[in-house]
């Protein structure tokens, strides 16, 4: 039972991971104030995508404490391959990927660009999984057993989503038409933010942030910069300091005096010519690698 407490707590974001974050906002916040058309949209997106990983508990596995994979397409992976017409046997062919709850096997309408494709005879797909829980592996089958024409896709749904899985498809190719392409497809599952977690609402925020990032919307990066902030503050105190009396007013989270110094210097910098602006970036760049530590 030690060793479980332990593992979790270790699993779990620590107060200075938190304090770093809602640093983080304050610094999103006066780069998004200084800047004019140069907003370090990629540094920026960096920096929240870190964020959002302590937010949700990330673990070493790729699995978070706050938020799990859900069967909702968050992107695809395709690979391509060559199947030939064999007599003795059939082909394998193998993928790999994480977090994978769907396989699509797709035969092309073309191959080569401009000439058509063959059909191919699809024989069975089997997979080896680990769920996103427990560490045992599965090794479910699927039959197929029919010929997927030009155009023609084969869906086939995982019992769970997968954090790692390996595919094979066996397969071969029809000898009087020759060769044929196939397409092995994987399609990764969403990452859905628990309702219950601590830090829901910073998360929305930072995923907020985010989406003014790709708009270009500097009023909502930082308003939501300042709202992720506010949304940590008590956490952060509370994890740091004893509890105010009852009659005390409520303690602000104010960043320190050489922390202030340097951001007016990187905001003078990021407002000054192109080398200046050059200068303020490498100075960002340091001071956050300096609060990471």
């Amino acid at each position: 039972m030690l060793i479980t407490v332990s593992v979790f707590a270790q699993q779990a974001p620590q107060a200075p991971q938190v304090a770093r974050v809602a640093d983080d906002g304050l610094v999103i916040d006066r780069v998004a104030e200084a800047s004019k058309r140069d907003l370090p949209r990629d540094l920026l997106k960096r920096i929240i995508g870190d964020d959002i990983d302590v937010l949700r508990g990330k673990r070493q596995d790729g699995t978070f404490q706050y938020a799990t994979y859900e069967r909702f397409e968050a992107g695809r992976s395709t690979q391509s391959f060559s199947i030939q017409p064999r007599k003795d046997r059939m082909e394998t062919v193998e993928v790999k990927g994480s977090f994978v709850y769907r396989v699509i096997v797709d035969v092309p309408s073309r191959r080569l660009v401009v000439r058509k494709n063959n059909p191919i005879w699809i024989e069975r797909v089997d997979v080896e999984m680990i769920g996103q829980t427990g560490s045992q592996t599965e090794r479910p089958s699927f039959d197929v057993k029919a010929w997927l024409q030009p155009g023609e896709i084969k869906p086939i749904d995982l019992p769970s989503v997968a954090r790692q899985a390996t595919v094979r498809v066996i397969a071969t190719a029809d000898p009087k038409h020759g060769y044929g392409n196939l397409d092995v497809v994987l399609v990764k599952a969403r990452i859905v933010d628990n309702a219950d977690s601590p830090y829901a609402d910073a998360v929305a925020s930072a995923k907020a942030i985010q989406r003014g990032l790709d708009n270009n919307d500097i009023p909502s990066i930082r308003a939501m910069a300042q709202r992720m902030r506010s949304s940590l503050g008590g956490v952060v105190r509370a994890s740091s300091a004893p509890p105010p009396p009852p009659d005390a007013p409520e303690a602000r989270t104010t960043p320190g005096p050489e922390l202030q110094t340097e951001l007016q210097m990187i905001e003078d910098l990021l407002t000054g010519s192109e080398p200046e602006r050059r200068e303020g970036l490498d100075r960002l760049h340091q001071l956050l690698r300096r609060m990471r530590r």
